[in-house]
Order: structure tokens, then C-alpha cells, then sequence
């Protein structure tokens, strides 16, 4: 599992190479920031997510937040149950409240991205 600054996390199914198939969620550091979720807005299955831009966005009772692609694809399956158990996200955010599944088209994005120990120090730093 690999993490982006702005607390998505990418797990890869198999071998990174192109065309494998990754799952996408947010750390239970920024299911824990946010609380109260209320909202969420999801891309459709086909559409192209871009490493870096947003792809949908979550709401919480105190702030709306864009959700950014850790790396770059094509949305091959969508969690379409999450938004109406926002619950998911805070119960199990690495396993069951994963967001969507993508197709990737640039494996060499997940050398960027930060493992568990790093995604740590920068939490536990504040840096984010």
C-alpha cells in the first residue's frame, strides 16, 4: 500500500505493471480529520482519473474535500454502496471502505508516492 500527500492510499493487485488493477481509499488519519461525513461524490466506471486531480470529493459536516488520484487510469469499478454508508469509511477505510478501483496506465506514478512508515512520519509531523 502506498500513500499520497493529500491521505489517499493505492494498494496494486499483482504485479504494478500497466493495466493492473489498484483499489483507492482514504486513510483513517483523514476519515478521523474530517468526522460526521455526510457526502460523497464518485466518478463513473470508464472515466479516466488523472494522478494528482481530483476525482470526486467528500463532505463532512465541516468541510467539503476534493479526493485526488494517487496515480493515473481508467475507473474499472466504483464502491457504489459507500455513499450511503459513509459509515464504511471510518470502520474498516483499507479494507471495506475502499473508494474505486482503477485500471493504471503508469505504474512508474506509485515510486512518487510514500510507503506506510513515511505516510506516518509525515502525520505524526504535521507536514501535511
Amino acid at each position: 500500500m502506498k500513500f499520497a500527500k493529500s491521505h489517499e492510499w493505492i494498494r496494486v493487485e499483482g504485479e504494478p505493471v500497466p493495466g493492473a488493477v489498484a483499489t483507492i481509499g482514504v486513510s483513517a488519519y483523514a476519515v478521523e480529520a474530517l468526522t460526521d461525513l455526510v457526502f460523497m461524490q464518485l466518478p463513473e466506471v470508464g472515466s479516466q482519473v488523472t494522478a494528482g486531480e481530483s476525482f470526486g470529493e467528500i463532505e463532512s459536516v465541516k468541510a467539503v474535500s476534493d479526493l485526488y488520484a494517487p496515480c493515473s487510469g481508467e475507473v474499472v469499478e466504483v464502491h457504489s454502496e459507500l455513499p450511503d454508508n459513509l459509515d464504511l469509511l471510518g470502520q474498516d477505510p483499507y479494507g471495506d471502505g475502499w473508494i474505486i478501483k482503477i485500471r493504471l496506465s503508469d505504474p512508474s506514478q506509485l515510486d512518487s508516492l510514500m510507503d506506510q512508515a513515511a505516510y506516518d512520519k509525515v502525520i505524526s509531523e504535521g507536514t501535511h
